[in-house]
């Protein structure tokens, strides 16, 4: 669907619409990229750490080959999806929707790894977005492998086998507080095969839901985001804080319970719920909407 290229040791994305770096990486669906420089970003996914160049058109992972492009970065920046098809849906005749997807652009959903989604959002926990990524960060540097890349000390996440060997003692060292107990516990869960994934993508929503909260310290918001931003299911809406208030204040009119909420979310974007979720999230957020 979107056009690429080699040239020379890059991959480029061209003319590549529908993304905005802020907008991708700033949104809280994930923690490991960082700006480094004007239009340029550095993340780490998987076994791999990229520098990820944007003008406003072109998209260049520098130092990428092709077989590590499709294998990886294709499908964790959705590159198959047609995000203006899903766009003009959304907010037809929806002019709260149309605002918000105005304002937060350059949104895609990534398809991130399921443990580190597991794990990253066990730690998000009553966490603000800075802390949450330090945490993931000293994590990654006391149990992770290292990356051969143009950067020095570039760890891996950690996979769900070394988090279930380490001892609370050895946690201790990442200062995640009482997230320690839910990241070892959970990673024993995965490890130990308790978690169906069949279930979580081909059962109904609250076949799904219910599997991912068997693991120690998932409940209903954390839930329905390992769902979403691991690329399981795309027809969940997560609900926090800044959720209920944009729901409140531009749809409801009135203040709602969770379930309220998921329910017309469920009937009013459908199979498109986590999509109009982050355009949402991003928007109230960022205009601090009900404050």
């Amino acid at each position: 669907m979107n056009k690429w290229v080699r040239e020379k040791n890059n991959i480029i994305v061209k003319d590549f619409k529908h993304f905005d770096p802020v907008h991708t990486f700033e949104c809280g669906q994930c923690f490991r990229w960082k700006q480094i420089g004007n239009n340029v970003w550095f993340g780490v996914v998987k076994d791999l750490a990229v520098n990820l160049e944007w003008d406003g058109k072109n998209l260049v992972f520098h130092d990428t080959n092709e077989d590590d492009f499709l294998k990886v970065w294709y499908p964790y920046f959705d590159l198959d999806r047609d995000y203006g098809e899903i766009k003009n849906k959304l907010q037809k005749d929806d002019p709260v929707m149309k605002v918000a997807i105005n304002f937060g652009y350059g949104i895609r959903l990534l398809r991130q790894d399921f443990q580190e989604t597991v794990i990253s959002f066990l730690i998000s926990q009553n966490n603000g977005i800075p802390r949450i990524r330090k945490i993931i960060e000293s994590l990654a540097q006391h149990f992770g492998e290292s990356i051969d890349c143009t950067k020095p000390d570039i760890k891996t996440f950690p996979s769900c086998e070394r988090l279930a060997a380490a001892s609370y003692e050895e946690l201790k060292a990442i200062r995640a507080g009482y997230r320690d107990k839910y990241i070892q516990k959970a990673a024993k869960q995965i490890c130990s095969g308790e978690i169906d994934m069949d279930i979580l993508r081909n059962g109904d929503i609250t076949q799904s839901r219910t599997e991912i909260k068997k693991l120690f310290g998932v409940g209903d918001k954390v839930a329905d985001c390992i769902l979403l931003f691991s690329g399981i299911r795309y027809d969940i809406f997560p609900v926090d804080r800044w959720v209920r208030r944009v729901m409140a204040e531009l749809y409801l009119g009135r203040e709602a319970g969770y379930e309220e909420i998921r329910n017309f979310a469920a009937e009013k974007f459908g199979a498109l719920a986590g999509f109009a979720q982050q355009y949402l999230f991003y928007y109230a957020r960022e205009k601090k909407i009900g404050m």
